[in-house]
């Protein structure tokens, strides 16, 4: 029986749905809390305070974030990693895993010495850290995307995986809440120990979750796998051979989502502050624009499930595409309202659709047996090329050209091959896909052929 086979005959539980929709949506906001916290305070403190370089504010940020860079790159290494073990062994243990390695570090740094005190030591530890917070994170993505896209029924898989995106966004909404609320600590205070408070959550962080996802079940569909689909050897060598075009068009779709909502969330705030814009402005509104999104992303999600998947993710892009210019232009104002209008259409617009109906239209790229770790595999690589490189690239084009134009075209690269590798994929009528349309799927064709 091929895997799609196996897909479609999965038993639906709604109880055991609902457990978890709850433990995917709390894990992954707990764990992309503490991965987002290091974005926000590379914009805000880290460049002052573990990277002092003379007198111009933009190089220390251009260093804090080249740590930003680092936890990007070695999220593929995480991706390998833990779905080497997720495909061999169990989803439910890696997500447990990644949780407890992501909780540790993240409060090892809250209590991190600063450079004034230790040294070249402090940047050195920090980026270390921020290294293994991209381990954790690279691990973490595919697992809880496959626990709920692997048990849901057919016909609404874009409606529940949509909610372990929702879970990404509530993690951000909750790391920009809390440093929002300790930046109304007096400037001398949030900078000695008022910015650590949010690091030091993540010990609560920790326990919840872990807790939360000892109580899950195990994928439906891996169980049911053949003992050998369970245990591929080495199921990245089997994706490197047997499935690279999948693996190109994963990185290439995740290149414009992820770029734009690190470019929309992270840089606007060093870009704004640049421009003269408050800081707790625009925190402020990029807080607001992802509250929405955390709805905007299930209204994606469902609507996949009735147009499809390749057109909601084409809505994305394309918008991506047409915003690319007018997202500074409407910044650059330093309105409030239009800077809001600039934070809704790019995030729970633009990127909403995008982020929406990933975890399906990534999934039906790669069969069960290493689907894990083709997916963190596409998904982490593609991160390195723009979420991690794509606001250090972007803070260094504003060094250089002091305008925000080359960071517009960066946005547009990301859109355009993303567009290709959506033009390749085959023509599907809805996310229904995995389950019904097993023609569609790359990777599950090729193993019933086998």
């Amino acid at each position: 029986m091929s895997d799609i086979a196996k897909e479609s005959t999965a038993p639906h539980d709604a109880q055991q749905m609902r457990k978890l929709v709850i433990a995917s949506v709390l894990g992954n906001a707990l764990e992309w809390y503490d991965f987002f916290l290091y974005g926000t305070a590379a914009a805000l403190v880290f460049g002052p305070l573990f990277f002092p370089v003379g007198g111009d504010p933009l190089q220390g940020t251009l260093l804090a974030f080249s740590g930003f860079a680092v936890g990007f790159l070695a999220r593929p290494l995480g991706g390998i990693v833990f779905g080497h073990l997720g495909d061999r062994y169990s989803r439910k243990m890696t997500l447990v895993m990644t949780l407890s390695l992501m909780g540790a570090t993240t409060f090892v740094i809250g209590l991190l010495p600063v450079y004034a005190q230790i040294g070249i030591w402090a940047p050195i530890s920090l980026i270390t850290l921020r290294f293994l917070q991209g381990v954790a994170s690279g691990g973490e993505w595919g697992g809880g995307v496959l626990m709920l896209s692997e048990n849901a029924p057919a016909s609404r898989r874009g409606f529940y995986t949509a909610w372990s995106q929702m879970g990404v966004s509530g993690g951000f909404v909750l790391s920009a809440f809390a440093f929002y609320l300790v930046q109304k600590l007096p400037e001398s205070s949030f900078m000695s120990w008022g910015w650590r408070v949010p690091f030091l959550l993540s010990l609560l962080i920790f326990l919840v979750g872990v807790y939360i996802r000892k109580n899950i079940r195990e994928s439906q569909v891996f169980q049911q796998a053949k003992p050998q689909d369970k245990h591929e050897k080495l199921p990245l060598l089997v994706i490197i051979k047997e499935h690279p075009k999948a693996l190109l068009q994963a990185i290439a779709l995740r290149l414009p989502e992820n770029g734009a909502s690190y470019i929309f969330f992270t840089f606007s705030v060093v870009y704004a502050k640049h421009i003269g814009i408050s800081t707790g402005v625009i925190i402020s509104a990029v807080t607001l624009a992802m509250v929405v999104e955390l709805f905007s992303i299930l209204f994606w999600g469902a609507l996949s499930d009735r147009i499809g998947l390749k057109p909601v993710y084409y809505i994305g892009v394309i918008g991506l595409l047409v915003m690319a210019f007018p997202f500074f232009w409407l910044l650059s104002t330093g309105d409030y309202g239009w800077i809001m209008v600039a934070m809704i259409l790019g995030l729970p617009v633009c990127h909403g659709a995008m982020i929406g109906t990933q975890p399906c239209i990534m999934s039906d790229l790669f069969p069960v047996r290493v689907r894990y770790s083709g997916l963190a595999l596409g998904h982490e690589v593609g991160s390195i090329f723009s979420g991690g490189l794509g606001p250090m690239l972007a803070v260094a084009l504003l060094i250089e050209f002091d305008a925000y134009w080359p960071v517009s075209l960066l946005l547009m690269g990301y859109a355009l091959l993303a567009l290709i590798a959506l033009w390749s994929l085959p023509s599907q009528k809805s996310s229904l896909s995995p389950a019904v349309m097993p023609d569609i799927a790359n990777g599950a064709v090729n193993e019933s052929r086998n």
